[in-house]
């Protein structure tokens, strides 16, 4: 059994409910991207994978335990998450932030240590935040305050880490920085890592193992050279593309069809239905 697993969940909020019986095994050892439309679940499961989200019916299991049944300290020290939309304290500052994912290693008989300060460092300089280390995270821009967020989830050191859209407010440059980043991550240090990505090409050059869905539904899984064709493009993202090898690195490349063809294929839709 993998570490990570989703098994027949149902998930929702309040009374509507996205996905049902919806089961997803996390490869260890990969590096899992979630594609799919907007609302179509990418999101909830990843909050559900974190604990963050309880199924009403199914179990998420860690390390083969229902992870809500899981003290909360020892799920912290396996897995780390960097949410959509992070809140940091007012008046906090980078180094004070980052420091924070140390804390589910610290206890009564373990304080701060040496250790806990090298693996904070190495957490700035990773993501390119360590001159902003004495600057306060309210004062920071967008794509700045993001990377801090990673920052702090690096230093949780945990081997599974959950990012959901984790290139958000970045420009290209930092997005890419950013998605090199969990990709060393995952070859050099072993770390099994699961991404929601909006980016189709970023999500099949950078992904070990890729999930696709819509509609609540896991619509097919595997390598991106496996699973990326131009039938499942237009199925789970209703567009009409071309799927050519990357020139940089041979991963699959989505081309979308030009506008006139689109239109074209519209117009034909439109004729038949008159008919």
């Amino acid at each position: 059994m993998q570490r990570l697993t989703a098994d027949s969940v149902t998930l929702g909020y309040d009374q509507r409910v996205i996905a049902e019986n919806l089961s997803v095994e996390i490869p260890d050892n990969s590096f899992t991207v979630i594609v799919g439309p907007n609302a179509c679940g990418k999101s909830t499961l990843l909050r559900a994978l974190s604990r963050m989200l309880k199924p009403s019916r199914g179990q998420v299991l860690l390390d083969g335990q229902t992870i809500h049944a899981m003290p909360a300290k020892k799920v912290a020290k396996t897995l780390g998450l960097l949410p959509q939309s992070s809140i940091a304290p007012d008046g906090i500052t980078v180094a004070d932030l980052v420091a924070r994912g140390r804390y589910p290693h610290q206890g009564l008989l373990r304080q701060w240590s040496p250790d806990d300060e090298r693996i904070v460092e190495e957490s700035m300089v990773s993501t390119g935040v360590r001159e902003l280390a004495d600057r306060y995270v309210d004062e920071l821009s967008g794509g700045q305050r993001q990377r801090v967020w990673i920052a702090m989830a690096l230093a949780q050191e945990t081997p599974l880490l959950l990012l959901d859209e984790p290139t958000t407010y970045l420009d290209i440059q930092h997005q890419i920085d950013v998605l090199d980043l969990c990709a060393e991550l995952h070859e050099t240090r072993g770390r099994t890592l699961v991404a929601v990505l909006h980016d189709l090409n970023h999500a099949a050059r950078y992904a070990t193992h890729l999930i696709a869905m819509r509609g609540g539904e896991v619509i097919a899984e595997g390598a991106p050279g496996d699973v990326v064709t131009a039938e499942l493009v237009e199925r789970v993202f209703g567009l009409r593309c071309q799927v050519i090898d990357d020139p940089e690195t041979g991963t699959p490349l989505v081309v979308p069809a030009a506008r006139g063809a689109r239109n074209a294929r519209g117009a034909r839709v439109v004729d038949s239905v008159g008919a």
